[in-house]
């Protein structure tokens, strides 16, 4: 029988995890190829014959997702496997245009055969796009367990943007970790706030080798937090699901993949950001959850802000500097710090596109619509160099931080500046701590 041949079509994330799961030694398929999206500079790699196992001695090269009719003609390819997150349907139904168009098959792989089984219990807490405030969410459950008591091991979705063989398994337990493993500006700002607050987090490549490291964590473990990243369904078969929306971007919960399926696996949904959100915005998200999700218990809540010196805001020319992929792929148009300048009485907010250098006009190139904010894009050296060159050219009186790390540590700002912070506060009943308690209970932990 003939193999079938395979390209995945992914961002260095769920389609290594879909081929380390379903492909890897499937003596049914060859993938030929991987093809890579959304990250800058990822394409042009190899998928190490380390990780990709005995069927692939030389491993897999990684091509740029532009060149895919040519790859589909030029490998024989009969199937294409598209796995990456925080796409809308129309843009997931041209790549299929594309792809049949070639000849080839387009596939969805779905939790069934990519979901690996922990002995512990798992909470997932996953979103209906990028930036809907996982991470603070993902916080307050680890809090809440570790009220109780319990040892919580946290397990954030792939980020592997260098050495894939050095990142198979990444460990996370003190602040020099970050740098010991290279860590990008994406990576530190999933994985600082877990790190600070005294968290063992896990990430890397292969996930079922992470898992069972995280299950036998020297530390102890009695739970695994799968802390997911944009809007993708979790790696992990979980006890409970969370899922996240945003009312700020109301109905992008019906239309962007695959953040719907994450919707509807919900056991518990969140509605973050009520605080900021209007009212007509915050019911169309109900009608969703209604919709595709009626079973799941609903928790009403807000993130507030507090900032570090509100005086480097007020009445001040500010140059708000917010999360990157939650800017660009992620669409949003008001982060933390914009909230944070608008609340504290900033005179301006400054428009940074005239002062943007390297990586980070190429950024606003792509990304046309950010608006006069600006992405803490960090994937790599010059990026980083380019982003501190940007905010010291700007023409502003200071910097509002609305990003989850502290920028000062890995960047030289030389103008006045503070940090927003926000955590998840739930409104009334239903509440995190109820659901936790069942969870508890349930588990017998």
């Amino acid at each position: 029988m003939l193999k079938r041949n395979v390209i995945i079509i992914g961002a260095a994330g769920r389609d290594f995890h879909n081929f380390n799961t379903y492909f890897r030694d499937n003596e049914l398929y060859n993938v030929a190829a991987f093809t890579a999206a959304q990250i800058p500079d990822i394409d042009g790699r190899k998928y190490p014959p380390e990780l990709a196992g005995k069927l692939y001695p030389s491993g897999i090269p990684i091509y740029s997702e532009n060149d895919l009719p040519k790859l589909i003609k030029d490998l024989k390819v009969t199937d294409c496997v598209f796995a990456y997150s925080d796409v809308p349907y129309q843009r997931v139904m041209a790549v299929s245009a594309i792809v049949n168009a070639a000849g080839a098959n387009f596939i969805l792989l779905g939790w069934k055969e990519t979901m690996v089984k922990s002995v512990k219990p798992v909470i997932a807490v996953g979103a209906i796009r990028t930036g809907c405030g996982k991470s603070q969410t993902s916080r307050r459950v680890i809090e809440l367990l570790m009220k109780k008591g319990l040892k919580v091991v946290a397990i954030r979705h792939p980020m592997p943007y260098g050495n894939l063989v050095e990142q198979k398994v990444q460990r996370f337990a003190v602040i020099s970790d970050l740098e010991k493993h290279k860590c990008t500006i994406e990576e530190m700002e999933e994985y600082e706030p877990h790190v600070v607050r005294g968290n063992v987090i896990y990430a890397g490549v292969d996930y079922e080798a992470i898992l069972r490291a995280a299950e036998n964590d020297p530390a102890g473990c009695d739970v695994i937090l799968w802390d997911g990243g944009n809007n993708d369904f979790p790696f992990y078969n979980p006890d409970l699901m969370i899922t996240v929306t945003d009312p700020h971007r109301a109905g992008h919960e019906l239309r962007y993949y695959p953040g719907e399926v994450t919707l509807r696996l919900a056991d518990v949904v969140v509605i973050n950001k009520m605080d900021s959100a209007a009212p007509e915005d915050i019911q169309t998200v109900r009608e969703s959850i209604e919709k595709v999700a009626p079973k799941a218990i609903v928790i009403d809540g807000a993130s507030p802000i507090k900032v570090d010196d509100p005086s480097v805001i007020k009445g001040k020319r500010v140059l708000v500097v917010e999360d990157g992929p939650t800017l660009t792929h992620g669409e949003m148009k008001i982060g933390a710090g914009v909230v944070a300048a608008r609340k504290f009485g900033a005179a301006e907010l400054v428009d940074p596109r005239p002062f943007t250098v390297g990586k980070l006009t190429e950024t606003f190139k792509k990304y046309p619509n950010i608006g006069t904010l600006l992405p803490a894009m960090g994937y790599g050296a010059q990026q980083l160099k380019d982003l501190e060159t940007t905010i010291n050219n700007t023409d502003c009186d200071s910097v509002v931080i609305g990003t989850p790390i502290d920028l000062n540590r890995i960047i030289k700002i030389k103008k006045p500046n503070t940090r927003v912070w926000y955590d998840l506060q739930e409104i009334g009943s239903p509440n995190l701590e109820e659901v936790i308690d069942d969870f508890v209970k349930k588990h017998n932990l």
